[in-house]
């Protein structure tokens, strides 16, 4: 008789291939001991800024186990959203991940899908869905599943397709063949991340000093955005790729096959004067399925105004 444990490991797998995952990796569901310390040392630094929800649930952030009762397994899954499709180069910057609609719904209806086919190849099984959500350490447990290394910009790396790559995760009750963990960084001597931030964001041992990030300055930070980085924004408005697109490894990316998260047809042709004169309205229609509502009309016009300022 097939091992059972074996053929549960061998449907994750084709389910999340059939499903459009580029990986699937897995790990033993237990304490994140080395990610600890580290952790700990990060929030006592405070460079997650004023993300204080990061300080909340330290032990669920560390132990599936009190996300799941009775976990035994963490699917990670990595989903491409490279893309070679631009937007006008004399505009303003959106990050690509932003291009399309948003990632949290996308990945998280295929993530209740495969669950719901896993409930039926298998059995039923308690479960829960993860996309950027949570108090999950999704980097930790992507390394730790053997999907790829975190690089000095804090993402995670893959040899195949660099680190365009959003992550998910799916915490499970039973037992499944754990992968081998990612052992070997092979950013080496390479700083080109380091070195290319224009806010300083990126420190040593693959620190990110959060609240010097871009993608914090433009997203999650509601205050007014500090006069120190009125001239180190290079027109970024939502997010930021300058870390990733230097990376060496995002060469061998190839762009994303998912329709939901090609660029907004409207997007290519937008000029900064569009962004300046943007209304709610207009915001609204643009933008109801997109990540980019995260910053809300206000913050959105927050930076526009900010990266203008600088600009004069």
């Amino acid at each position: 008789m097939p091992d059972l444990k074996a053929r549960h490991t061998a449907v994750v797998k084709k389910t999340a291939l059939e499903l459009g995952f580029q990986c699937c990796g897995i790990s033993k569901a237990e304490y994140l001991e080395e990610e600890a310390p580290r952790l700990a040392d990060w929030l006592k630094k405070g460079y997650q800024g004023s993300m204080g929800y990061l300080e909340n649930h330290f032990d669920k952030r560390l132990d599936p186990t009190k996300l799941v009762p009775g976990a035994k397994s963490v699917i990670s899954f990595l989903y491409n959203y490279n893309t070679s499709q631009q937007l006008d180069p004399h505009s303003f910057k959106v990050a690509k991940y932003a291009f399309g609609d948003d990632y949290h719904k996308v990945i998280k209806d295929k993530l209740f899908e495969f669950l719901d086919i896993l409930r039926t190849e298998i059995g039923d099984i308690k479960g829960r869905v993860f996309v950027d959500s949570g108090p999950v350490m999704e980097r930790a447990w992507a390394e730790k599943s053997g999907l790829g290394w975190i690089g000095k910009h804090g993402l995670l790396i893959t040899k195949e397709q660099g680190s365009f790559m959003f992550i998910a995760e799916l915490i499970l009750d039973i037992d499944l063949d754990a992968d081998q963990p990612f052992a070997k960084d092979y950013c080496g001597t390479c700083n080109a991340c380091v070195e290319a931030c224009p806010t300083a964001a990126i420190l040593p041992n693959k620190t990110l000093y959060a609240s010097r990030c871009i993608s914090y300055l433009t997203i999650e930070l509601k205050e007014a955005i500090p006069d120190e980085f009125k001239n180190n924004m290079n027109g970024w408005i939502y997010g930021c790729d300058i870390c990733q697109d230097v990376c060496p490894w995002n060469r061998f990316g190839k762009p994303n096959n998912e329709p939901k998260f090609q660029v907004n047809e409207k997007l290519p042709s937008f000029t900064k004067e569009d962004w300046r004169e943007i209304t709610e309205d207009i915001f609204q229609d643009l933008f109801k399925d997109s990540p980019i509502t995260r910053a809300g009309f206000k913050g959105l016009k927050r930076n526009i105004d900010f990266v203008t300022e600088s600009e004069s």
